[in-house]
């Protein structure tokens, strides 16, 4: 039986030897002398186990803190950068907004207030100060909690705040003890301290001590005085507590202590501690910007991009100095964003100036009469004035008030208080009437994209008008109808007639397109259809070729990101797009037929030039060419003749070029997109809110708008030669005949004859309805003195009327001006044919 008797564990020889020290402690019969020699006693083997529990538990923290190899990566980390095809940095991918500084940078007084407030025996201890340990573990025993954490050991928790934490345990402290060992193996201490001083946050989006002297103090971290170093040195122990901005009178008590603290150790003598600690701090605030660089939109794309392609590659965007290159042209993105701001701040003038006055009259056709007349007009004065419940509608719709709601604030209460809140007025006005655009540039033989602007202003607008805005097109989705009908074998040259189309929808309703003119009863080439932006005609298109097969053409060009709307309205653009898809879609006309992808990045390398993946864009043929050269030659007479003129017109712009105008409804949305043989451009020109509008629709349109940021663009780049002016596309222009203008205007004749001849009055375009009668208030108006209504509506019609004949006198030059051209085409070729009969 005595075998079975195990014998007892090292633990429970440990418990009977513990628990006979105390009883021992206890025992009465023992003197007073042996019971507090093994009460001691008991006590030193409670605290050596305790010690060696504690030791096995960093033990097993080990594997959950940094690495030595993390440590060291951490001292070299470099952020990304992005660069355009010609070398130019566009941007740097960093994870704050912080410039690294080198420890000679920084100004001695911040290191000196540095070490002798937060950790005077910095250069004595290898990352823990025991002493200071000990003496912070017993204040907070006798609650005066102390922070006994080293410079090193905070360094730890703001270099690894996830694998550390940052709660008050008894696990935190192990941790962080432990990686500031780590930190002091891999680091020397100027390395520490660099790297402390430049991780450090300050508030407001400031990390580092070189943000923190610019935002504080404007000045370089270099150039701080004692009192400033010491001010921003007091923060550390509390940077909400101590803001100098909004708490200045704590800040600076804890800047004085600092400064009592320099004369403690030594750095600063009494004298100058008594002369600077009554002077005020002296802040110089102002907030540091994050630089933009010349393409932020396409830089905040790039970003989103890759981050997914790092975390798929095991690369990190902030640390591991990747190399981005794009294909952004540095040049041609300078001056797509000059265009963007010039042309912007005078159409900006013209909505201000139009919506500042009663009157709807145009004022010029010139942007730069209302630049000079915005000084003496309050700007949509008009607007506000006449649309109340559209600013109570806006106000409902802002966070502000939904906020206030949401806190318990009754609605009208909520409405009526952020009325009377004249900043937020101001703002949400200066928001919802900021006029705004999106302008991108493509190579259509690589499918580059070379120029990316995504609205006016960044720091004002972070929307990106080019890859995000998703808005109506208009007219300048008609290529596509066009394209999609010459694909399934109709001519150019089909006629058409101009009339009132009606088109039955599923649903029971009719779709009735319309033009800004009533129908002439004319007919017209499909050539013409499209040049002239004729609504009717284009509608008549789409009823030939269906609206399946439009949308399939459109998404196989490049429109495939958007929802395409399968209906018959969709040849007039009413499906919402994206800039970026238009611009590329028109690419793929330019390039003969075949879409590329748009790409942005051609190849990422590492900081030592090693390349990591490079990208390209395959070709897909999805147009004849004979259909791309139909395209081409009509939107080359778009632009020569028809809504686009004003690039020539007004910019001078002479080489190959072929485009579309596009605009919605209600002046909602201007587009205008111009392809030359070596670069496609096209912008966007509206309003955020679709509620807002251009006034007039002379300057609603796409023709007057946007055409303005892309003909100046070309202009300046042609000018520089940039891209090459003389290139022109492979596809000659229709050969017309010196007679083609008679021939054209006798078989419009013959035509209307045997139309009247066949079906008589029924093919005669339908009578212009009556004006509706006036109503009795404006009929006892007295006829000799009109009111100021009707003087505007005399002076509109007669306007309309000068316009009208001022448009057929233009008409009529332009005839007589390609008759004299064909004159001269025909003679130089009878010159050309008698002397080839002569060399014969």
């Amino acid at each position: 039986m005595a075998e079975n008797v195990r014998p007892p564990g090292r633990v429970r020889r440990l418990y009977r030897r513990l628990a006979g020290y105390f009883r021992a402690a206890i025992d009465p019969t023992l003197s007073k002398r042996v019971r507090i020699f093994y009460a001691a006693k008991g006590l030193a083997a409670l605290g050596a186990l305790g010690l060696a529990l504690l030791a096995a538990y960093a033990v097993i923290l080990i594997p959950f803190t940094p690495s030595i190899s993390d440590i060291r990566k951490a001292k070299i980390d470099q952020p990304s950068v992005l660069v355009s095809a010609d070398g130019k940095r566009l941007a740097t991918f960093k994870p704050m907004n912080r410039e690294w500084v080198r420890l000679n940078q920084v100004s001695p007084h911040v290191i000196n207030a540095l070490i002798a407030t937060e950790d005077h025996r910095f250069y004595q201890h290898f990352g823990v100060d025991l002493r200071r340990t000990a003496t912070g573990l017993l204040r907070t025993l006798i609650g005066d909690r102390e922070g006994g954490s080293t410079l090193t050991q905070q360094l730890a928790r703001n270099l690894y705040p996830e694998e550390i934490g940052r709660k008050r345990t008894i696990t935190r402290k192990i941790k962080e003890t432990i990686a500031a060992i780590k930190i002091e193996y891999a680091y020397t201490k100027k390395e520490i301290l660099e790297t402390y001083l430049n991780t450090m946050p300050f508030l407001y989006n400031a990390f580092g001590i070189e943000m923190a002297a610019r935002t504080y103090f404007d000045k370089r971290a270099q150039q701080l005085s004692v009192i400033e170093s010491a001010t921003l040195i007091a923060m550390l122990k509390g940077t909400s507590y101590y803001n100098p901005v909004l708490n200045p009178e704590r800040a600076l008590a804890r800047r004085n202590v600092v400064l009592s603290q320099m004369v403690k150790r030594g750095v600063l003598n009494q004298a100058d501690f008594d002369r600077l600690k009554t002077r005020p701090i002296g802040l110089n605030f102002e907030r540091q910007p994050e630089p933009v660089g010349p393409a932020p939109h396409l830089a905040a794309h790039i970003r989103k991009w890759l981050i997914d392609w790092a975390d798929r590659n095991d690369k990190n965007i902030y640390s591991d100095g990747l190399i981005v290159h794009t294909t952004i042209d540095s040049r041609l993105q300078a001056v797509a964003n000059q265009a963007v701001h010039v042309q912007m701040e005078a159409l900006q003038a013209v909505a201000d100036v139009e919506w500042g006055v009663s009157s709807e009259r145009l004022i010029s056709s010139s942007p730069s009469t209302y630049v000079d007349q915005r000084r003496r007009v309050q700007p949509f004065a008009y607007f506000w004035k006449t649309k109340p419940g559209l600013l109570d509608v806006f106000i409902r719709e802002s966070t502000a008030y939904r906020s206030a709601v949401d806190s318990g604030a009754a609605p009208e209460a909520a409405l009526a208080q952020l009325k009377s809140n004249k900043e937020f007025m101001v703002k949400l006005r200066a928001d919802k009437t900021r006029l705004q655009a999106g302008f991108v540039a493509i190579d259509p033989v690589t499918g580059q994209v070379k120029a990316w602007v995504g609205s006016r202003d960044f720091n004002t607008d972070q929307f990106d008008h080019v890859a995000q805005a998703r808005r109506q097109p208009g007219s300048t989705f008609k290529p596509f109808v066009y394209g999609a009908a010459l694909e399934q074998g109709m001519s150019p040259d089909k006629r058409f007639i101009d009339r009132a189309v009606e088109i039955p929808l599923p649903d029971g309703t009719v779709w009735r397109p319309s033009d800004l003119s009533p129908p002439t009863g004319q007919s017209m080439t499909a050539r013409e259809g499209l040049i002239y932006s004729k609504n009717t005609i284009t509608a008549q298109v789409m009823q030939e070729v269906g609206p399946k097969k439009t949308a399939e053409l459109a998404r196989r060009m490049g429109v495939d990101q958007s929802k395409l709307d399968e209906v018959p309205s969709l040849a007039l653009g009413t499906s919402p797009v994206t800039p970026l898809e238009m611009v590329s879609a028109y690419s793929t006309i330019a390039s003969g037929g075949e879409y590329r992808q748009p790409i942005f990045i051609t190849r990422i390398t590492d900081k030592n030039g090693n390349l990591l993946a490079r990208f390209a864009t395959e070709n897909q043929r999805v147009m004849s060419d004979k259909t791309v050269g139909n395209l081409i030659n009509m939107l080359r007479d778009a632009v020569d003749q028809g809504t686009g003129q004003a690039v020539r017109a007004r910019f001078g712009v002479r080489a190959d070029v072929a485009g579309k105008t596009g605009t919605t409804q209600k002046n909602t949305d201007g587009w205008f997109i111009l392809m030359h043989p070596r670069l496609v451009a096209g912008a966007w020109v509206g309003f955020n809110d679709s509620r807002v509008m251009m006034r007039s629709t002379y300057w609603g349109e796409g023709g007057h708008n946007a055409v303005l940021l892309v003909g100046d663009f070309f202009q300046h780049i042609l000018d520089a030669r940039l891209i090459d002016g003389g290139a022109r596309f492979p596809y000659a222009r229709p050969r017309d005949s010196i007679l083609e203008p008679y021939w054209d205007a006798a078989k419009d004749w013959l035509f209307d004859t045997v139309r009247d001849w066949l079906f008589g009055e029924r093919a005669k375009p339908a009578p212009l309805p009556l004006p509706p009668p006036r109503r009795d208030v404006e009929r006892q108006a007295p006829r000799s003195e009109p009111t100021e209504r009707e003087r505007d509506r005399l002076e509109d019609t007669q306007e309309r009327q000068g316009q009208r004949k001022l448009e057929r006198q233009r008409e009529k030059e332009r005839l007589m001006e390609r008759l004299r051209q064909k004159r001269e085409q025909w003679e130089q070729e009878q010159l050309e044919r008698e002397g080839y009969l002569r060399e014969r």
